[in-house]
C-alpha cells in the first residue's frame, strides 16, 4: 500500500514539472512545420557537404519557394598532431570540426539566429598511412554528424520559442 502510495506521489510531482516534449505533434506540430521552412546553402568542402546532407535529413527542408528561412553554415575543420614520441613522430590527432551558423529570415534578410556549434574526435595514427586516413575520415563522418545534431537542436528551440 505504501508503495503504490509512493509511486502516485511521484507521479504526481512529474507531471508538474513543467517538461514539455521538443517536437510534439509529430511532422504536424510547430517545430517540424518550422524546421521544413528552413532552405540550406551550400556549404565549402568534404566536410561541408557532409554536414549539409545530416542537415538535409535531419530538417526534411521545403522547396526554396516555400522557405521562410536560410541557414548559412561555415565550418572549421582542423587535424592537429598532439602525441609525439622520441624522434618526432606524431602519435595522436584531434580532428575537431566547428561551425558557426546563422539563420536568416528570408523576407527581412535579419539574423534571428547566431550561434556556434562544435565538436572533437581524438585518432590514434599508426604505422598504416591508409589506416590512419580512414580512422580521419571516420572521425570527420562522426564529427559532421554530430555538429549538424547541434545545429538542428538549436534550431528547434528557437522554433518552439517563436
Amino acid at each position: 500500500m505504501i508503495r503504490i502510495v509512493l509511486i502516485t506521489a511521484m507521479m504526481a510531482s512529474l507531471s508538474a514539472c513543467g517538461l514539455q516534449p521538443l517536437y510534439s505533434g509529430g511532422t504536424q506540430g510547430v517545430v517540424a512545420q518550422q524546421l521544413g521552412q528552413v532552405v540550406i546553402d551550400p556549404i565549402e568542402g568534404q566536410a561541408g557537404w557532409l554536414v549539409r546532407n545530416e542537415l538535409s535529413d535531419q530538417l526534411a527542408p521545403v522547396s526554396g519557394d516555400a522557405a521562410r528561412y536560410r541557414l548559412v553554415v561555415r565550418l572549421d575543420d582542423r587535424i592537429e598532431g598532439f602525441g609525439v614520441i622520441a624522434n618526432d613522430i606524431i602519435t595522436r590527432e584531434r580532428r575537431s570540426l566547428r561551425a558557426r551558423y546563422q539563420l536568416v529570415d528570408i523576407a527581412t534578410g535579419e539574423t534571428v539566429l547566431d550561434a556556434t556549434a562544435g565538436s572533437d574526435a581524438g585518432i590514434d595514427v599508426v604505422s598504416s598511412e591508409y589506416a590512419t586516413i580512414a580512422a580521419e575520415n571516420t572521425a570527420l563522418e562522426n564529427l559532421s554528424r554530430e555538429v549538424s545534431s547541434q545545429i538542428v537542436t538549436r534550431l528547434s528551440l528557437f522554433a518552439r520559442e517563436q
